[in-house]
């Protein structure tokens, strides 16, 4: 059964079970999605009110972006658990001849470099989805704007816990220019997707004080 078709009460009691998916990746996933979707409520009760016509055009693009950054982080919930699957397979490969450990040895590192992708996508996604909320916390409806407030801190959750999972990889990763490479593109995604998330609350807070 995918993750993402359980209630959110089988998806808890799985996440904490010792079962090894779904984990720190899909719940990032998931978590990201729920973010995102706060901000596209503030957008839909902002259009078609009179008093924000002058930028309903905009907002309406807002929540398109955003219908797409929800569907993204969502069917990463799964393949978050579909990539862990043969990593973890792959610490129980034999390694008793150096055949077996040649073997072992790659297929980790494929895998792991596969396991890699996810949590980069997550925090690709992520990064996006803040920017849609810092917009939308300047010109969306007041009645709910604590919601992109809310919305914010979700994604920024799910953006470091992509950058940790990313960092985990990389540790079992022996390619240092692969492992170079996706550190990089991790540490720009939290450092400028962390300071738009952190300008964004402090929008919505000057707002709402």
């Amino acid at each position: 059964m995918s993750m993402l078709n359980k209630s959110c009460k089988e998806f808890n009691e799985v996440l904490a079970s010792k079962a090894p998916v779904p984990g720190g990746g899909g719940a990032a996933a998931m978590g990201g999605a729920i973010g995102m979707a706060l901000s596209n409520m503030v957008g839909n009760l902002t259009i078609g009110k009179k008093k924000y016509a002058d930028v309903e055009d905009e907002v309406k693009e807002l929540v398109a972006k955003g219908a797409k950054v929800i569907a993204g982080l969502e069917a990463l919930v799964d393949k978050d658990a579909e990539v862990f699957e043969p990593l973890s397979k792959a610490y129980g490969m034999p390694k008793s001849t150096p055949e077996e450990q040649k073997l072992k040895d790659e297929t980790m590192e494929a895998c792991g470099k596969t396991a890699c992708s996810v949590p980069l996508d997550i925090m690709r996604l992520a990064y996006e989805g803040i920017k849609i909320h810092r917009r939308m916390g300047e010109i969306g409806t007041m009645i709910a704007i604590s919601d992109v407030a809310c919305g914010v801190v979700f994604l920024k959750a799910a953006l470091i816990s992509g950058s940790l999972n990313v960092i985990i990889n990389i540790n079992g990763i022996k390619d240092q220019s692969f492992n170079q490479a996706a550190k990089a593109e991790m540490d720009q995604l939290l450092a400028d997707g962390s300071r738009i998330a952190d300008e964004t609350l402090e929008l919505v807070l000057a707002k709402l004080r």
